[in-house]
This record gives C-alpha cells, structure tokens and sequence, in this order.
C-alpha cells in the first residue's frame, strides 16, 4: 500500500510539473519505477499506459483554458505516434543506454538556450503568431516520439525546447499542444509495447496508482499555466531542461546543486523584469483607496 501511494504522489507531482511547463512526467515516473527495479521497457510501457489517462485530461483541460492550437496538435502528434511505436518496438529488443549522454547533451544545449533568452530577452515577439511549417513539425514529432518511448520520456523535453526556441508561438500555447498531443504518442508507444511484450512485467495496480494522481493534478496545471508570464514560463521550462539533463552528465553533485542556484537566480531575474515590463506598461493595480485626483 505505500508503494501506492508512493506512484499516486509521484504521479500527481509529476503531471503538475508536466501540465504546466510541458515536460517531466515521463522522466520522473519512469526514473521511479527504475529505481523500484522495473525493467526499462516494462517501466515505459507503465508510464505510456498512465499517460493515455492524463494525457487525454491534461489536454481537455488545455483545450478548456485556449492554451492548445490544433494544426501543432495534428502537425507534430501523428509523425509523434508513429516515431513512438517504432522506439517501443526497439526498446523492447534494445538497450538505449549509449545514446542517452549524446541525448543529454544535444538537450542541455536547448534547455540552456531558451533558459538565456526568455530570461534575459522576455518573449521573442518579431516572429510570434506566424505558423509552423509542416516540414519542421513532422521530423521533430517523429524524433521526440521515438525518444520518448525508447527514454521513458522525452516528448516534452524534445518538443517543448524546440517550440519555444522557434518564437512563433505562446509559452502556454506550446505547453498546451504538447500535451494534448501527447496523447496520441502514448497511444502508440503503448500498443507498440503491448505488441512487443504483452503485459510481461506490467503492474496494472502500479498504472491505475499512476493514473489517479496524474487526474488529479492535469486541469490544475492547465489553469495554472495562463497565470504564469510568458517569460517568467520560458525561463522555468529552460531550468527544468538544464537540470534533468544535467543529472546525466555531471558526476559532481555539487556541480549539480550549483546549476539549480544559477536556476533560481534566472527565475528571480525574469520575475522582476516582468514586474519591471508591467510598471513601465502601466498595468500594475491601481490603488483603489487613493481618491482620484490627489
């Protein structure tokens, strides 16, 4: 039973993160479920099953608060399908063990990239609101579905970067379209393990735990990523990036603590230069106390 409620916590906390930045519920579940000795395909084909569930209320939820654009959904999701059930054919049959540092690397380059320009530059604003090509959506959807079902996780950490990097687009926009098209992609990766494996080595009980805190926590999220500012957003998702990425290939922990104190100093500075933008635009609260005129 405390097992349980371990995975329903862990579930919850990690659709939270997922739902409002765009990225980590497949790489926190899948890192537990690790750590409890599952075997890595089995261990994915946990977490797809649960996402079919969170996914499909994560983006209802998105879709309820204006944060998805549908043609990104459709663009980037069914090449994001197809690349999720090959990578759970191949997971079932392979070790990804050697590409995850060359992975790592090529994603803490992304994740350092949005973190400095939504910090330091707020939200790109000469290219937002023009459309993504097809040409840029398909191969990425194929990549970030492959990666997320060899990985345990990875159409957030892929997808998410790389939209936000374009400027054509919302922060909340992003993260709603990435999420409500992951659907699709945990969908295929788990027909693909199902395929491939059956139920061998797959806790119905542990998807069900999953699955439950996952629910809980999807509309929360969606509602709270329109509150937060584009760049405050940007700067959080470019943090979350940096960290989990920076875990595979820092072997000095303190190296490690570092890099989340250079996290929270961006934070801080993107909240005061947002507080900034506000007071220059004239948008902060009025006082209604003071009388008018005085």
């Amino acid at each position: 039973m405390r097992t349980l409620i371990l995975l329903a916590l862990a579930g919850l906390g990690a659709q939270l993160v997922d739902g409002s930045l765009g990225m980590a519920y497949g790489v926190t579940s899948t890192t537990l479920l690790l750590a409890l000795g599952t075997n890595p395909a089995a261990a994915s084909a946990t977490v797809h099953l649960a996402e079919i569930g969170t996914t499909l209320m994560s983006g209802a939820a998105h879709w309820r608060f204006g944060n998805v654009d549908w043609k990104v959904v459709t663009r980037i999701g069914v090449p994001g399908a197809v690349g999720a059930f090959l990578g759970a054919t191949v997971l079932s049959r392979l070790s990804t063990d050697l590409a995850k540092p060359a992975m790592s690397l090529i994603l803490l380059g992304l994740g350092v990239y949005v973190m400095a320009r939504f910090t330091f530059r707020g939200l790109p604003k000469d290219r937002l609101g023009k459309p993504l090509r097809r040409r840029f959506l398909a191969p990425l959807g194929l990549l970030a579905g492959f990666l997320d079902a060899t990985g345990g996780g990875g159409w957030g950490p892929v997808g998410t970067p790389a939209l936000l990097a374009g400027g054509r687009m919302e922060p909340r926009k992003v993260i709603g379209s990435i999420d409500t098209s992951e659907f699709l992609v945990a969908v295929a990766a788990s027909l693909g393990f199902l395929f491939s494996l059956g139920s061998q080595g797959i806790d119905v009980v542990w998807v069900a735990s999953f699955l439950l805190g996952g629910l809980v926590a999807a509309p929360i999220a969606a509602w709270l990523v329109r509150l937060l500012p584009p760049r405050v957003l940007g700067s959080a998702v470019g943090g979350v990036i940096v960290v989990t990425n920076a875990r595979t290939l820092l072997p000095n922990d303190m190296l490690y603590v570092a890099l989340y104190g250079l996290w929270a100093a961006a934070l801080a500075y993107s909240v005061r230069a947002h507080l900034k933008e506000r007071k220059a635009a004239g948008t902060e609260p009025v006082d209604e106390r003071q009388p008018v005129g005085t």
